[in-house]
């Protein structure tokens, strides 16, 4: 074991992003596994970020334990994996380090279970320290998590949680929305995702790359109708946050949806973080002209690539005057000249229309930064006063929203809800199954009154989750 006493994984394996850090700073230590061999670099030139990347890439998209777990991968058990997590906290990166992978109990490559990663078809056959780089960026994001508060674990702790609280931070996703018909983004079957095999892109989620909307616009815009929100009318959800807000308990609601149905159901505009931007505007993409998302609306519905009203002015102002782009007279006489000339105006229309700038709704897409308000509201505002997180109907997947559970202070309880679970944070206390169906029974147990004509009088069962203390099912009964 001599090639492994100065063990690179005892080196920390990624830079702790510290989101209360200035966007600007530039001299931040970064922290790198380079592992013994590098020949998943392309050269020598030591860009030990680019090839770093590449692992953390291959963690980004790794699908969550349950959908891999049953496949023939030597895996370590959920019991294993507990056991190794509660271990690397309690002695530290380092200890774990010299008592797991230096002592010869475990080969990395199985080590990266524990903590949620599956081996990578590309790492197959290679050697056991090529896992070292994928291992440590396991071990530093399990470092990084929020660990569980043993004092919440009952729907009744839930309960009291909500009616003692006074500055509630609520973290929504797609979830709140689909019980109006608005599809979310990765369900299997369902998401948005799952219907855009079509487009014979490598990822769904490049409808969604800024750098491929600035190449193909025509792209976002053949599927925006399918996001595009059809109605104002929205959610129990949406009118459970309204109601936090009316009893003075609502201290942000932080929405990565982009319909703008929070403002619909009545969030104030001080009280709401759009994290993802919204259709409610829509802004050129070469002269930054700002309009109503409403005056693109014909467009996005029709699958058109909308083009900017004030660059086609321009266009047409700036044109030199008695100038205009004709077809040939082919020998039709001066007479007919004139007429031909103004018959030939649908022509340059068309002309202006095809260079104008192109409008983009204003959500933010991959390869975009945040609205400013998001990284103020929540480091020089929220953090030092919220008391209780409500995380509704997101599976925390997209980075940096994915974060601020973990950014929050550790001693604030923290509930989730959603008809998944979500496998890479521990909440304290889970609430799975449809979101209004589980806001309407809390609203129940706390004496609430939470009014919306899509709230029936069926009863809720609600069962505690096998093989745990703290995650509960809701499920409606039918009268």
């Amino acid at each position: 074991m001599d090639g492994l006493s100065v063990s690179p994984l005892k080196t920390p394996a990624i830079e702790i992003v510290d989101l209360s850090a200035s966007h600007d700073s530039d001299d931040e230590e970064k922290r790198e596994v380079i592992p013994d061999d590098a020949s998943f670099r392309d050269d020598d030139s030591g860009e030990d970020d680019d090839y770093l990347s590449l692992y953390e890439d291959m963690l980004d998209g790794m699908p969550d334990r349950a959908e891999w777990e049953d496949e023939p991968v030597d895996v370590c058990t959920i019991e294993e994996s507990f056991a190794f997590r509660k271990r690397l906290r309690l002695v530290g990166e380092d200890q774990f380090i010299t008592e797991t992978i230096e002592a010869g109990k475990i080969s990395a490559k199985k080590l990266c279970t524990a903590f949620g990663i599956r081996p990578p078809p590309l790492l197959e056959g290679q050697p056991d320290h090529k896992y070292y780089p994928l291992l440590g960026l396991g071990i530093t994001r399990e470092l990084t998590k929020r660990v569980k508060l043993p004092d919440y674990n009952t729907i009744d702790d839930a309960v009291e949680l909500l009616k003692k609280s006074k500055n509630i931070i609520v973290l929504t996703g797609a979830g709140i929305s689909t019980s109006l018909g608005i599809p979310d983004f990765r369900s299997k079957e369902t998401g948005l995702y799952s219907q855009l095999q079509h487009l014979g892109l490598s990822d769904p989620q490049e409808v969604f790359d800024i750098c491929i909307f600035r190449e193909d616009p025509s792209i976002f815009y053949s599927v925006a109708k399918d996001i595009l929100p059809s109605t104002r009318k929205f959610s129990p959800t949406h009118a459970f946050i309204k109601l936090l807000q009316d009893k003075g308990k609502l201290l942000t609601n932080f929405t990565q949806n982009i319909d703008n149905l929070e403002s619909y159901a009545g969030i104030l505009p001080e009280k709401l973080i759009q994290c993802h931007g919204s259709f409610a505007t829509a802004t050129c993409v070469e002269c930054k002209y700002r309009v109503k998302g409403e005056e693109i609306y014909k467009d996005l519905k029709a699958g058109r690539v909308a083009r900017c009203d004030r660059c086609i002015r321009s266009l047409r102002q700036a044109k030199p005057f008695g100038i205009k782009r004709k077809r040939s007279t082919n020998g039709v006489p001066s007479s007919k000249k004139k007429r031909q000339s103004y018959e030939d105006s649908t022509d340059d229309e068309e002309y202006d229309i095809a260079v104008a700038g192109v409008m983009k709704p204003d959500i933010t897409f991959f390869g975009e930064d945040l609205p400013e308000r998001f990284h103020d509201r929540l480091v020089q505002h929220d953090r030092a006063l919220v008391d209780l997180v409500l995380v509704i109907g997101t599976s925390l997947k997209v980075a940096p929203v994915s974060e601020v559970s973990g950014f929050l202070p550790a001693g604030t309880p923290q509930i989730y809800i959603s008809r998944e679970p979500c496998q890479h944070i521990d909440f304290d206390i889970d609430m799975l199954g449809e979101c209004d169906t589980v806001v309407t029974e809390l609203c129940r147990r706390a004496g609430w009154d939470l009014e919306h004509d899509m709230i029936k009088k069926d009863s809720i069962d609600v069962q505690l989750h096998q093989g745990y203390d703290s995650r509960y099912t809701f499920k409606v009964i039918p009268a």
